[in-house]
């Protein structure tokens, strides 16, 4: 079942929903119902975790088999050059085993669904150590439950950066941006609309996805990097999230990891992240709101009404 526009209005007027961690409310915020914004300004990693995120510790699809998922990989920073303020930041390592290898992910609440998911983060091409050409997979997402295999109602939009490749393409680094219908593992089965955009997308980019009943459609930087179908748009409420994790060998031909036992990490950093509910908002709408939320000594929002969903922070 779709949830209309209309149904999300109507399940916000009756029951709102408002954490402010830090920093004053200003009225504009407040009377905004609708809005999430994390400026991950967190004293340590316990403070992001007791404010609305969870750090993933099922173990499974995706990534290498066996291996780990836990908070160990999650960290707070203060802001690096180009940040304003804080930073969230995951770690994942490989040795290219199971047992040598943990992958990470944060979520948050299952409660969007229509509008504007943002954020802004860094990734990166080479290892903090170790031997580079690892298939890794850097990550913004959002993602309901599988319900059962090729279940019509599953609904998931991706954005993931592969600079060493995958997928079964070549190790050229490349965006790929996904809208799934659905899926089953065994046997193998996908459903989805992808793009595959070329290009090395080290560094500081920001990240859109304007998402709607009739159309899926990813920014980088205010450059539109896919355009997805009313057939594969989300149909139900989705958690929000970030994981980085290796590509096992063999997923739909990809090489997986490199040949080597020795330990190699990988990270990626977020500055922020933005969900603006039944609002497309360009990039630069999105950065402007970011900067009014600054200015007004907002850290951490949320006024998205809760659905009534348990938490969701697997696959």
């Amino acid at each position: 079942m779709r949830y209309s526009s209309l149904a999300v209005l109507l399940l916000l007027a009756g029951c709102e929903q408002v954490v402010v961690t830090s920093g004053q409310q200003s009225s504009a915020v407040a009377d905004q119902a609708g809005l999430m914004f994390d400026d991950f300004n967190y004293a340590d990693t316990d403070a992001l975790l007791a404010n609305g995120w969870t750090a993933r510790t099922e173990t499974g699809h995706p990534g290498i088999a066996g291996a780990a998922w836990s908070a160990e990989g999650i960290s707070v920073h203060p802001a690096p050059e180009a940040a304003q303020f804080g930073i969230a930041r995951m770690s994942s390592i490989t040795d290219g085993s199971g047992a040598g290898t943990r992958h990470t992910q944060i979520c948050h609440a299952r409660k969007y669904l229509y509008g504007t998911y943002a954020a802004r983060v860094f990734f990166r091409n080479e290892p903090t150590y170790g031997p580079d050409g690892d298939e890794v997979i850097q990550t913004f997402y959002a993602i309901s439950p599988l319900a059962a295999p090729l279940d019509p109602d599953y609904s998931e939009v991706d954005f993931e950066y592969l600079p060493n490749g995958g997928w079964g393409e070549n190790s050229d680094s490349a965006m790929w941006t996904t809208t799934w219908e659905t899926f089953q593992l065994e046997p193998w089965t996908k459903v989805n609309e992808y793009s595959r955009v070329p290009g090395d997308y080290a560094g500081w980019h920001t990240l859109v996805m304007n998402v709607t009943a009739e159309a899926v459609r990813y920014y980088v930087d205010g450059n539109l990097v896919g355009d997805h179908s009313a057939a594969v748009a989300p149909e139900v409420p989705m958690s929000m999230n970030f994981n980085l994790w290796f590509m096992p060998k063999g997923a739909d031909g990809s090489i997986g990891p490199i040949d080597s036992t020795e330990s190699r990490q990988y990270q990626q950093d977020i500055d922020w992240v933005l969900h603006v509910e039944d609002q497309l908002l360009s990039t630069t709408d999105v950065e402007a709101k970011v900067a009014a939320l600054r200015a007004g000594g907002q850290r951490a929002v949320d006024q998205v009404a809760d659905k009534g969903l348990a938490p969701y922070c697997g696959l």
